[in-house]
């Protein structure tokens, strides 16, 4: 068994992709290095460069939902987030 250690970063409910992937960068979907510089910026403007690679995102419920911005997952995972622990995370339907 592989122990993970780092610091979590606490988060609310409602997390929405808009949080993780902000809208007004969207123009930067093509360069996801460049948006992951960004990520949880808006629901948390400095944590881009405060987390250190292998530090976790702690939430809430319903983490993830929203617009179902594809990108938001793989922007957490090209920032180094170690991972993700929510009480619930949102689930799309189709």
């Amino acid at each position: 068994m592989e122990i993970k250690r780092g610091k979590a970063f606490k988060f609310g409910d409602g997390i929405s992709t808009d949080h993780i992937a902000p809208g007004r960068l969207f123009h930067l979907r093509s360069n996801l290095e460049e948006f992951s510089k960004h990520v949880l910026e808006d629901a948390d403007p400095e944590f881009a460069s405060k987390m250190n690679k292998g530090d976790f995102v702690v939430a809430g419920n319903n983490f993830g939902l929203g617009s179902s911005r594809e990108h938001a997952p793989q922007i957490i995972k090209i920032a180094g987030v170690g991972a993700v622990i929510a009480k619930s995370f949102a689930i799309e339907m189709r």
